[in-house]
């Protein structure tokens, strides 16, 4: 099913075949969150766009939220003392509820208009996360509900959850550990509200995509492993600085995929 999806969409040779592609987007996977353990955020980001080259993006966000999930599940395991409790209940209720809702209205939206959308919204993204440098303006405290629900409803309706926290929760917790051990808690929360709902509403189509699935889970994991040395190993900025790209880029070609 995969191999017809690519032929069909790209107009493959034959000679390009599904393990070739899966070996491709497993290395993407292992360093998508090797790089993003640091970051906080982006594993979405930039894994969809391998998955996108497999299935359509409604099933590319199911199948990238339970790689995602295992993901996070795997970070905390690793960096459970690291969490800070009272961000987690900041946050948490919200990223439920707007998780949830993003996860039902994902369902409703005709693919090429997704598409568009999360691409100017991960353009858009980088520019208001750097704009404190440059306005000087801190976000209130206050409106960590408003940070905590946007994050999970894009999380929801896109699979692209973690740029609007981390310019909440980065505020709130200077500490990189703490910050990387939070953003995982947090970022479980809204894969384990999400996934339900796209199993509900796309049962068959996702489960089709099993295959993959297991084996984008288990470089993911292996990922987080590496990752977390190069956390305590270099400065988060420059794998900020790294995944910032990676979303401008990504953004890019979601919107190339969709218009075209």
């Amino acid at each position: 099913m995969l191999g017809v999806y690519w032929e069909k969409t790209y107009n493959l040779n034959p000679q390009q075949t599904f393990v070739d592609i899966l070996i491709v987007v497993a290395i993407g996977a292992f360093f998508a969150a090797a790089l993003t353990v640091p970051a906080g955020f982006g594993l979405s980001t930039m894994l969809t766009p391998f998955v996108l080259l497999l299935m359509p993006p409604h099933e590319a966000v199911a199948v990238v939220a339970v790689v995602h999930g295992a993901h996070n599940a795997a970070k905390c395991w690793s960096m459970w003392d690291s969490i800070d409790l009272t961000a987690f209940r900041h946050y948490g209720v919200w990223l439920v509820v707007g998780a949830i809702l993003g996860a039902i209205l994902q369902n409703q939206v005709p693919q090429d208009p997704l598409l568009v959308t999360i691409g100017i919204f991960l353009i858009i993204l980088p520019i208001l996360t750097l704009s404190e440098s440059w306005t000087g303006y801190r976000i209130p405290e206050t409106n960590d509900r408003i940070g905590g629900f946007g994050s999970g409803f894009m999380g929801g309706l896109s699979g692209h959850q973690g740029a609007l926290r981390a310019m909440f929760l980065t505020r709130r917790l200077p500490d990189k550990m703490a910050y990387a051990a939070t953003a995982s808690i947090l970022a479980l929360c809204v894969d384990l509200s999400r996934i339900p709902v796209y199993l509900i509403f796309r049962p068959d189509e996702i489960l089709a995509h099993s295959d993959i699935t297991v084996v984008l889970v288990l470089s993911a994991i292996i990922g987080v492993r590496v990752g977390k040395r190069w956390l305590k190993s270099l400065k988060s900025s420059w794998i900020h600085n790294g995944v910032m790209i990676g979303i401008v880029a990504s953004g890019v070609f979601y919107i190339w995929e969709g218009i075209i």
